[in-house]
């Protein structure tokens, strides 16, 4: 499985969560288990293959923080949809962008540039080409203004 693989598991859960009233734990251990990637596997190619420890870990962690930064997620997305309510905004594409900005935000380890472009990869999968333009120009319209010394995030700590 590959990252882009993984992000857009953690899409899917993260969408799915918002309808749940599980709480992140135990919807991830209910969403991301080997009996369902085994049932599911013939039906969607994204369940072909489990993901190692270290993907788990990634799923898990971009599912909860966003479960957990919810509110402020969206209030970024309401920010830069310009001419748009939030309301307007379909919801797997409100999932997507979520996703990417929680990526960017709180994964010091992921570079804004794959977080947005997987994001567009994902949506495309998802939404018509205006919505994968709109979720691309909210996403880098975020990413010139929260970070415009750079253009990009700060580099994490060790790394310069």
């Amino acid at each position: 499985m590959t990252r882009s693989e993984a992000r857009e598991i953690a899409m899917r859960c993260s969408y799915a969560l918002g309808y749940s009233q599980q709480s992140p734990e135990d919807f991830l251990a209910d969403s991301v288990n080997k009996e369902l990637f085994q049932r599911w596997k013939d039906e969607d190619g994204l369940y072909k293959d489990y993901p190692n420890e270290k993907q788990l870990a990634y799923i898990r962690e971009v599912v909860k923080g966003v479960a957990e930064h919810g509110p402020e997620l969206d209030q970024y997305i309401a920010q830069y949809a310009k001419n748009w309510s939030f309301d307007r905004i379909p919801r797997t594409a409100a999932a997507i962008m979520r996703v990417s900005m929680y990526e960017i935000l709180y994964m010091p380890d992921v570079p804004a540039a794959a977080a947005i472009n997987d994001a567009v990869e994902i949506a495309k999968g998802y939404e018509d080409e205006k919505v994968v333009s709109f979720i691309n120009g909210i996403l880098g319209s975020f990413v010139r203004a929260e970070f415009p010394e750079t253009g990009d995030k700060p580099a994490s700590e060790g790394e310069a």
